[in-house]
């Protein structure tokens, strides 16, 4: 009996996502100045990216970089336990865990790569992982990574969560959540599921990755906001590639936590670590982050405002006060359809389809910055008009 075979497998999802419409295009950028970019020959304004607080080329930042590759280089040589950690890595852990309130913080490759270690580090067979049906993909990869039983709970439902852990009270137990969900912009609730891991003796593990930087005093993020602390989430990820402009993310927790993760979590073990030079930069995107208020100031002003003129022109959005906001358009061809008319107006916005997002929810994600003025909130507000009224089922 012959192998299935791998070539016809590829040719025949090939043909099944051109014909759902959901085949994805990599877009090239050539270069970047504040929101606006030259993507595939046009020079577009970005409504799509997470550079939420206007960081990612801020010239402090670059000239950090620039230093600290000066002084140490392009690359660490090695994974942190062999030779590569560095002075520049400790002193951004250390910031990042001074800033949010926690003992103790690792650095790592990537918010998806720290997502895997946690839950392989601290998870294993016969345990449970209990998340929200719209974590990032990264959550439900390590849960499957780790063996765990993996439940998820409808979206926002804190006791579908308590329901999920009753049904196994056996193994140790993990909760873990998005802070603000990448897709729809809302925030979990945290003080819910707290209580509840608290009651079930679960362990509250919280992705942060859009929160921090934008949500809560000092861009302390969502579990700073809902008034927790290591007591009630002992974990939790910061991605430094979101609100902080840059690349890589940390896990701030508890020192016995951290050690653990140190000694057991395979992302971080065998991983080469991060430049140092870009932990500089990071560790001075921190350092802006906290002091530039003025930065979320200006976001929450043109969230509102898109928020409001959206709706005055008949648009019903989900609930969200965070930067990311969608504009739900159904089914692929309408997001597709919209999408395509905005860029020819000059406006990125990507249409998000399954399956990240579930059949029929497909939407635009539009995504606000600190460095967009209100009369560009204006012309993408009128844009997205435009878009709607020309879908040929209106």
């Amino acid at each position: 009996m012959a192998r299935p075979s791998i070539r016809a497998r590829v040719a025949e999802q090939r043909v099944q996502r051109e014909a759902q419409h959901r085949v994805r295009r990599l877009r090239t950028v050539v270069r970047r100045d504040g929101i606006g970019c030259e993507v595939d020959g046009r020079w577009l304004l970005n409504f799509c990216g997470n550079d939420y607080l206007g960081l990612s080329q801020h010239f402090s930042i670059n000239s950090a970089l620039q230093d600290g590759a000066a002084r140490n280089g392009y690359g660490s040589t090695g994974s942190p336990l062999v030779c590569g950690r560095h002075a520049a890595h400790a002193a951004l852990e250390r910031a990042v865990a001074e800033w949010l309130g926690y003992p103790r913080a690792l650095l790592f490759d990537s918010g998806y790569v720290a997502n895997l270690a946690v839950l392989q580090a601290f998870l294993g067979e016969g345990d449970i992982c209990v998340q929200d049906r719209l974590d990032h993909a990264s959550l439900i990869d390590g849960a499957r990574l780790s063996g765990a039983m993996l439940r998820r709970y409808p979206h926002g439902d804190a006791e579908g969560a308590l329901r999920q852990l009753r049904s196994n009270v056996d193994g140790a137990a993990m909760v873990a959540t998005d802070g603000v969900f990448s897709m729809d912009g809302d925030i979990a609730p945290l003080k819910q599921l707290a209580l509840i891991a608290r009651v079930q003796h679960a362990t509250l593990y919280v992705d942060d990755a859009h929160g921090i930087g934008v949500v809560g005093d000092e861009g302390r993020g969502c579990v700073a906001a809902a008034k927790l602390g290591p007591t009630e989430v002992p974990l939790q990820l910061v991605t430094l590639g979101k609100a902080l402009g840059g690349y890589g993310a940390v896990v701030v927790g508890e020192a016995d936590y951290i050690e653990h993760l140190v000694q057991a979590a395979r992302g971080f073990v065998y991983s080469t670590a991060p430049p140092p030079a870009l932990a500089v930069a990071s560790l001075q995107a921190v350092k802006m982050a906290r002091s530039d208020h003025w930065r979320r100031e200006r976001l929450e002003s043109l969230i509102a405002r898109f928020r409001e003129k959206m709706q005055q022109l008949g648009f019903e959005l989900p609930a969200s006060d965070t930067p990311i906001q969608p504009v739900p358009c159904g089914d692929e061809q309408s997001a597709l359809a919209m999408s395509a008319a905005l860029e020819d107006e000059g406006l990125w916005v990507t249409a998000i389809r399954p399956p990240t997002v579930p059949d029929n929810a497909s939407r635009l994600r539009v995504t606000l910055s600190a460095l967009h003025t209100p009369s560009e909130v204006n012309a993408l507000v009128q844009a997205l008009a435009r878009a709607r009224d020309s879908l040929p089922s209106r």
